[in-house]
């Protein structure tokens, strides 16, 4: 019965790595070569900030005249990004990160988060919005500068667009840089000039085209948003039809693997959200504040929070209003969370994730090992029975139930629990898989290497460059060296096992390291470099034991 018990929690443990293998976002490949120094996370700080200065409107509607604006882009820079924004809609056309790249190439294009392009959808739009018929032509504003550059010891600055709406609203929308943050301050500021009422919407738009491949495994990619203190995930197929939702809306994003796209608002009890896939293939989530209705001169304004940047659990942390909870591991969270503030801890003093992954591995063997030398030692004492068991079994073949009773009585006898080898290991099952969400989607990871032939812990290790293909392998093809080290390590360690039950069952154990060394062929060198660092302390541990008993 030992062995059915660790044969199920084996199977039942690769029954989830398949899962995700088989059904989980697949991995982009990235060509393995050294890191560009540009992945480096830039400290997240706010400078001091200095109010945003209301406007300064005509207080008579004939005095304004709507004027003549044509489409052009103004370009902000600053020491994180290259962000192009359009007069039509004050909207963001697109947003490029300067600390991170597509590939490990000096020369690769940097990280785009504004994938909707040729749909005729921006990034991010805010603004006004009406039931009017005006809406369907786009409004235009007129910016206050041409363009923006802050460096790394600016103060913020600010780039205003104005527009004069055809019903005689007249709209501002600020928004605020930082040189050290990735979000950004907007407040948008409403003046009705008009001789009548205005009934609208205050609404902040993300558009988006999801990738063909998805660039990380585990990692939710689609809509999300914090709705009522709850994290809601929406995935692309979900959208196919229109979703709405209402309720207290901290935040609403993009994910995109690694990358988010956000709008925070200033007030999140009463907005709506609606999602849904347009036929060009645009994912697009609107945030949309309560009615309002401005009475003539009547002014208002509202403040949304833009964030344009990283997954990185310590930047949005840094952000508020829970923001940190787009970084998510499903049922792990509670233990995965903590296991990678631990990853950082020891990144940051030897600067290195693959010593950092190491160290870590050894943590939670050390932690475990009490748990493991119960079950080693539990196993080996169920062993020195198998000659007493395999005769009882043989004599009492045609009465299970009989069989069973003579069996637990010799556990009895023997004082031997034959649970014990296995319970440990279950306890042990959360941490593991936790362990994988973790190592198989943190954006620290990518592009960071190690050493040697393994120059980008996110993406599966390859000695070589082979120009054809090999079976079970995705691209680049090369040699695993390190899976094939898991392998050869996960081999021993199951002969060390002390074998007890069915010898077809322990037949069948044999061939785990076989199954396991082609599944994770393709896992992240992060992965695997776990995994083959916990089989040789497994295997440590059990030469220890073996040579205390002797």
């Amino acid at each position: 019965m030992e062995k059915r018990v660790i044969l199920a929690f084996v199977l039942s443990f690769l029954v989830m790595i398949s899962w995700s293998y088989l059904f989980g976002p697949k991995k982009e490949q990235a060509p393995t070569e050294d890191s560009s120094p540009l992945e480096k996370e830039t400290p997240l700080s706010h400078s001091p900030v200095t109010p945003i200065p209301e406007p300064v409107m005509p207080s008579r509607a004939e005095e304004i005249a709507v004027p003549l604006i044509e489409d052009k882009e103004i370009k902000v820079e600053t020491p994180l990004y290259e962000a192009i924004f359009s007069t039509a809609g004050a909207a963001i056309r697109s947003f490029k990160l300067k600390n991170y790249r597509e590939t490990l190439e000096e020369d690769s294009p940097l990280i785009e988060l504004a994938t909707s392009e040729g749909s005729g959808d921006d990034l991010l739009e805010a603004g006004f919005k009406t039931q009017s018929t005006l809406e369907t032509n786009r409004i235009f504003y007129d910016p206050d500068k041409s363009d923006l550059s802050l460096g790394p010891e600016s103060s913020p600055q600010d780039l205003t667009f104005h527009a004069m709406r055809p019903d005689g609203v007249s709209v501002e929308q600020t928004f605020r840089f930082y040189p050290d943050t990735y979000q950004i301050d907007l407040i948008i500021t409403l003046l009705n000039l008009s001789g009548h009422q205005v009934e609208g919407n205050l609404k902040a738009s993300i558009n988006n085209v999801p990738p063909e491949k998805k660039r990380g495994y585990y990692s939710f990619m689609g809509v999300a948003l914090f709705l009522d203190r709850e994290l809601e995930e929406i995935k692309p197929k979900k959208m196919e039809e229109q979703k709405n939702l209402s309720g207290r809306i901290e935040w609403m994003a993009y994910e995109d693997t690694h990358f988010l796209t956000a709008v925070i608002p200033d007030d999140p009890e009463k907005g709506s959200f609606t999602g849904e896939l347009l036929p060009s293939g645009v994912l697009k989530a609107t945030y949309t504040d309560p009615t309002l209705s401005l009475a003539p001169q009547e002014q208002a304004s509202s403040r949304l929070t833009l964030y344009l940047g990283p997954r990185d659990l310590n930047v949005l942390k840094k952000v508020g209003k829970n923001l940190d909870q787009a970084v998510d591991f499903g049922w792990t969270d509670i233990i995965a969370k903590p296991l990678l503030y631990i990853l950082l801890f020891f990144n940051k003093y030897v600067n290195n994730y693959g010593v950092a992954i190491i160290l870590l591995t050894i943590l939670v063997k050390l932690l475990f090992w009490p748990l493991t030398h119960k079950s080693q030692k539990s196993m080996r004492e169920m062993q020195k029975l198998q000659p007493h068991m395999a005769k009882i079994r043989e004599k009492y073949k045609d009465d299970k139930q009989k069989m069973n009773q003579e069996l637990m009585g010799l556990y009895k006898t023997y004082k031997v629990n034959p649970m014990g080898g296995c319970l440990p290991l279950l306890i042990q099952l959360p941490v593991f898989y936790a362990l994988f969400r973790v190592l198989g989607s943190c954006i620290e990871l990518r592009h960071a290497p190690f050493m040697l032939w393994i120059t980008d812990l996110s993406a599966p290790d390859r000695l070589f460059d082979f120009p054809f293909s090999i079976p079970f392998m995705h691209a680049p093809y090369g040699i695993p060296v390190l899976t094939l080290l898991m392998g050869a390590s996960m081999f021993i360690q199951q002969k060390m096992t002390p074998t007890v039950g069915d010898p077809a069952q322990a037949k069948m154990m044999m061939f785990l390291p076989v199954i396991f060394t082609f599944m994770f062929i393709n896992f992240p060198s992060g992965l695997v470099l776990y995994w083959f660092v916990s089989n040789i302390l497994t295997i440590v541990q059990q030469y220890g034991m073996k040579r205390s008993r002797t």
